[in-house]
């Protein structure tokens, strides 16, 4: 058996808080060059990987630009930065919460994303801290939905990212969420939801289906007018889209939800109105590292709740912004 051995430090900076793309190549391949198994493996299109080479885009360990002719070394690695997508910026801060040499806990708005996926890539929460804070390495810990607002755990040191981690996977770490969604006074609550949630690769919601069940939910009711409640959700565990899945079958879809109960059409691009009335408004933990006990409150509010009207005729601007969070 091999034995894996850590990959060398990228020759090529981040690049709006961005990592460039490393490629290995495979020990058992048959490519002559480089540039072979390239365009063989990234489908990049006609010509651009020959346009890279050219550009002296694509590099080794050393730094060095590779050539069309570089022969195939199996193990090889090799950089460059891929072609970043035109985004709209999302017109809302990131807030920085708490800040020590092991962790960042940051107050993420609606509509942007954590981590880069798909077509959005700089306008995320990571790329964003990365560029703000100057901390290349920092990673999240875990993620929230792109149109869910609230608390997000970062690390700063690579080697200390399992340990934060293990905190989520474990369930040790408290999770309160915040919601705007009708009122029902016929739904009994508070009631712990338990149901299980599947979600498949490229359809865009989840559904409950029958068996053994996988994710559980307290929902409680805060306060109610007007036809719409306040809503305190506790997630046990963490299925995808499961609080929104958990309130739409309850008949309480959470108010701004595009996908639940039935798919709207896409926004165009740029717009922000009428965020998910959705919150990670509390994370307590354990610091795993220092051993400090953490709990941090986010300072945004659903604007829904206080001013239904001019949410519903919301047009972009900063978001309410409630006390001063909570240190640890």
């Amino acid at each position: 058996m091999r034995r894996k051995t850590p990959a060398p430090p990228s020759p090529l900076p981040q690049r709006d808080g961005i990592d460039p793309v490393r490629v290995r190549l495979p020990f058992d391949g048959a490519w002559a060059t480089v540039r072979d198994h390239l365009v063989a493996r990234l489908a990049a299109g006609d010509g651009v990987i020959d346009g890279m080479l050219d550009a002296g885009l694509i590099v080794g360990a050393d730094g060095r630009a590779v050539t069309h002719d570089a022969a195939y070394v199996p193990g090889m690695y090799v950089w460059f930065h891929r072609a970043l997508p035109d985004e709209v910026p999302v017109p809302f801060p990131v807030e920085v919460v708490y800040r020590d040499e092991h962790i960042v806990v940051a107050d993420k708005p609606h509509f942007l994303a954590t981590t880069p996926r798909g077509s959005h890539v700089t306008e995320t929460a990571l790329a964003r801290l990365r560029r703000d804070l100057g901390v290349p390495a920092l990673s999240a810990a875990h993620r929230l939905d792109r149109l869910t607002a609230g608390l997000v755990l970062f690390t700063v040191r690579p080697e200390e990212r399992g340990r934060y981690q293990t905190l989520f996977r474990d369930r040790r770490v408290t999770k309160e969420y915040e919601a705007v969604a009708p009122y029902a006074p016929g739904v009994s609550l508070p009631r712990t939801v338990r149901s299980r949630i599947v979600k498949e690769r490229g359809v865009l919601t989840a559904r409950e289906v029958v068996g053994e069940p996988n994710a559980v939910s307290r929902i409680e009711l805060l306060e109610h007018r007007a036809g719409r409640g306040r809503y305190r959700l506790l997630p046990h565990t963490g299925q995808t889209h499961q609080l929104r899945v958990h309130m739409n079958a309850l008949g309480l879809p959470i108010l701004g939800d595009p996908l639940y109960p039935v798919v709207a059409d896409p926004e165009p691009v740029g717009e922000f109105r009428r965020p998910l009335q959705l919150l990670a408004r509390v994370l307590e933990f354990t610091d795993p590292v220092t051993g400090h006990a953490h709990r941090f409150v986010s300072g945004r509010v659903l604007e829904a709740w206080p001013a239904y009207e001019s949410w519903a005729r919301w047009t972009p601007s900063a978001p309410a912004r409630g006390p001063t969070p909570d240190g640890p």
